[in-house]
């Protein structure tokens, strides 16, 4: 049988493995009041990507809807790309906002910068730019519209750990950014996410998270604590911060390697609409567009090629419906593919893909 190639595969070796056998002879394997390994994260992830201040939390929808939640931005509108997993919308609605749906670059698949001023209103308080597979967003301009607006910058980086924008890594640039560490992220945890802190006051929020990721619990002292409002159970547990410390040792170098198939894509696939070529991307995933979506993906299933679609638009979907026209969105959601692009991929596993793709699409 023709060997199986998984769209996603972390990669691991030994060192995840003892990590995690030695958490688990410790007996500590988790702790609301953040303390352990998820400190040691925290501050080495911070580190890495040069913020001020960085919170872990269990997943990047848990980042996310914490980082909205310092806002006021109930009754209010959020301008964000629809083409996005539904937890960066989910958040702006469980916040109590309104979700302003805005085109995308038709290159990067990231916010289109320039119909953004176009989409600001009076209610409008906060703009959360995704970038899309790695790619980073063209964050300067949309800096400078926060700052001359005096809105917040809130970044889902839940793709970009690791991606570089201005000689700087993504996670310093804006006011609060979002990663997700999902087993099929390139820093890959059974379960976490963080949020960085860019902000002058970044002591007192990283205080309000602390107590927000942990049910609202203050002012714990010997057994004992307050309450001063509700939170979420969002902590981060040690397992997924272990495996946090170790992923993060070896991040760079394994997208190095996502990086060189990315290259082999681009000179290799016989396809005009596909991935841009950037050495400041993670490549999180690869992405191309086909005619016939469902062909190719059956036929790719047939050889034992995992493919995926990433994603449909949030604003085609029942309950995010709405009559805003968005062409460049609509028209990659019909025949976006996402492809295998990481570090456990073979140069034959490679090359199959590639043969794979030219012969299908």
């Amino acid at each position: 049988m023709v060997k199986r190639i998984k769209l996603f595969d972390p990669s691991i070796d030994s060192k995840e493995q003892n990590v995690v056998q030695s958490i688990l002879q410790s007996h500590f394997w988790a702790s609301g009041s953040g303390v352990g390994k998820v400190k040691k994260f925290e501050e080495s992830f911070k580190n890495y990507i040069g913020s001020k201040n960085c919170i872990a939390v269990n997943n990047g929808s848990s980042a996310l809807n914490l980082a909205l939640s310092l806002q006021d931005i109930k009754n209010k509108e959020v301008i964000v790309p629809s083409l996005t997993f539904v937890s960066t919308v989910n958040a702006i609605k469980q916040n109590g906002g309104i979700p302003i749906f805005i085109d995308i670059d038709p290159v990067t698949l990231c916010i289109d910068v320039s119909k953004i001023e176009k989409l600001i209103s009076k209610k409008t308080c906060a703009i959360l730019p995704v970038h899309f597979g790695g790619i980073p967003c063209d964050l300067d301009p949309i800096k400078s519209i926060c700052k001359d607006l005096k809105l917040v910058l809130v970044e889902d980086a839940a793709h970009a750990a690791g991606s570089v924008y201005q000689k700087k890594r993504i996670g310093s640039h804006g006011n609060l950014v979002c990663f997700s560490f999902h087993p099929v992220k390139n820093l890959a945890m059974p379960t976490g996410g963080l949020i960085s802190i860019n902000q002058k006051d970044h002591k007192k929020i990283h205080k309000i998270l602390e107590s927000r990721r942990w049910c609202g619990i203050s002012n714990r002292h010997n057994g004992t604590y307050d309450i001063d409002e509700p939170g979420w159970n969002y902590y981060m547990n040690e397992f997924s911060a272990g495996i946090g410390l170790v992923q993060l040792s070896k991040l760079d170098k394994m997208n190095k390697v996502r990086l060189k198939i990315a290259k082999r894509y681009d000179k290799e696939i016989n396809l005009e609409q596909k991935m841009m070529l950037s050495t400041n991307c993670s490549y999180h995933l690869y992405w191309i567009l086909v005619k016939n979506r469902e062909k190719f993906r059956k036929n790719m299933a047939e050889i034992n090629i995992e493919t995926g679609i990433h994603y449909r638009p949030v604003h085609t979907m029942s309950y995010y419906k709405t009559k805003s026209s968005l062409s460049e969105t609509e028209k990659v959601g019909k025949h976006i593919v996402s492809i295998p692009i990481h570090p456990n991929l073979s140069n034959n596993d490679v090359s199959r893909i590639i043969k794979s793709v030219n012969s299908f699409s």
